[in-house]
């Protein structure tokens, strides 16, 4: 028996020759959402061997007040998700509100004044600008190595070679492309960097800004060499789940050091309450695979659709990805807002309002987001934003189910159209 579901799409106001051409990418994309269904098993299955393997209780979901020390369910989770990392230890807690504060406290941990940090994968984040310039502000030099995009996006290894020196204290990559429009970056990329920085002598640590890229490979970077990686629990490895939180994992000494310029010295990882949310984060990571599956899903199959729409998209629909970001050139205010509005329309929350661009700290101009989400800020649940500059750029990123995410998709490719009369719409 065929069922056609357009008729449930049509309630929400997607266009019927919108939901046939999103019928066909389906089609089209059945080897790469195989490819994507092989990743999660992998992973899911070596997340559910890290519990097992750490015998976690019901009992010890419930936490600790106070200093927090004997935690074991915390500690618990952290060794999880070390193990989930391939990472000799791992700092997980609810207490970091975001990504940005996670890198500016690895950054604080490991560096001192006099340091040199090279970043080689260029300019970072728009909200990180002002973490780096507090660490200038203390003496720490800051260098930056372009990236090469020639064919895609790799190290520029001669610039790295040059800029290498004896006060040079860390290597750091942004392996997701932010608001620039360069290509993600993948693990065995990062693995190929690692290699490089030893051939040339430099064994000092590789630190790699991980956020957006969990559970998004067969493997993280630690897997490649990565001496520490770091990101955010309301992004992929919270699951949707997580409300707050973050997490550094790698070698146990830089871990260690980065726990005890959070806590105290001679603390570290011994204290942090978890004060009754290690449920929560235990399930979000838990189910971390799945839901990265589903956003990397919508994600391909709204590259698909704005590709036939005659759109410039990044990565392509069946391309490779680092994280679970999908670039859709706009090109002009007007689709931009329609876009966002389009995915604002599809969330469980606030689906009613009207995002409207406006300043955010961090940035250097206005935004627009759009972030229907459970938890304010989850990327991973169901978003999309975008600065109104040239060239008017969305970046789409999440969906706790493809379902969702295609109708979102469907909503925006309705709302913004073809961009040629006709195209991807006979």
């Amino acid at each position: 028996m065929t069922i056609d579901a357009y008729p449930y799409y049509q309630k929400f106001g997607v266009s019927e020759a919108v939901y046939r051409l999103s019928e066909q990418i389906n089609q089209d994309l059945a080897e790469k959402y195989a490819e994507l269904e092989l990743i999660s098993s992998k992973r899911q299955l070596e997340v559910l061997a890290a519990f097992q393997k750490h015998q976690f209780c019901e009992a010890e979901l419930h936490g600790s007040t106070g200093y927090g020390y004997a935690d074991s369910g915390r500690d618990k989770l952290e060794a999880v998700l070390a193990d989930c990392f391939q990472a000799e230890a791992a700092f997980l807690r609810w207490q970091f509100a975001s990504g940005t504060q996670v890198l500016y406290q690895m950054l604080r941990a490991l560096l001192k004044a006099g340091d040199e940090l090279l970043i080689v994968s260029g300019e970072v984040y728009d909200s990180l600008k002002p973490g780096v310039a507090a660490l200038e502000n203390m003496g720490i030099n800051l260098r930056y190595v372009e990236l090469s995009l020639a064919e895609e996006a790799s190290f520029d290894y001669p610039a790295i070679a040059a800029a290498l020196n004896e006060k040079t204290a860390a290597v750091y990559v942004q392996k997701s492309r932010g608001y620039s429009l360069r290509p993600s970056l993948t693990s065995a990329k990062i693995g190929e960097l690692k290699k490089f920085l030893l051939e040339q002598g430099f064994t000092k640590p590789l630190l790699v800004d991980n956020c957006y890229g969990e559970f998004v490979e067969l493997e993280e970077p630690t897997a490649f060499g990565a001496d520490l990686i770091a990101g955010s629990l309301i992004k992929n490895p919270g699951g949707g789940i997580a409300p707050s939180g973050g997490y550094v994992a790698g070698r146990e000494d830089l871990v260690e050091r980065v726990a005890e310029a959070v806590t105290a010295p001679g603390l570290g990882r011994e204290i942090g309450p978890s004060l009754g949310h290690l449920r929560e984060l235990g399930i979000g990571l838990y189910l971390a695979p799945l839901i990265v599956k589903e956003a990397l899903q919508t994600a391909a199959h709204l590259a698909g659709l704005f590709s036939k729409l005659g759109y410039q998209v990044e990565p392509l629909p069946c391309g490779v990805r680092g994280d679970i970001v999908q670039i859709i050139y706009l090109e002009n205010a007007q689709r931009l807002e329609q876009f966002c509005c389009a995915i604002q329309a599809a969330a469980p929350i606030d689906h009613h309002f009207t995002p409207v661009a406006s300043p955010m700290p961090g940035y250097d101009c206005d935004i627009i987001m759009a972030s229907g989400s459970f938890t304010q800020g989850s990327s991973i649940e169901l978003s999309a934003d975008g600065p109104m500059r040239e060239p008017y750029t969305a970046f789409f990123q999440g969906s706790f189910n493809f379902t969702t995410g295609r109708l979102a998709g469907m909503l925006a490719a309705t709302a913004v159209g073809a961009k040629q009369i006709g195209e991807g719409l006979e």
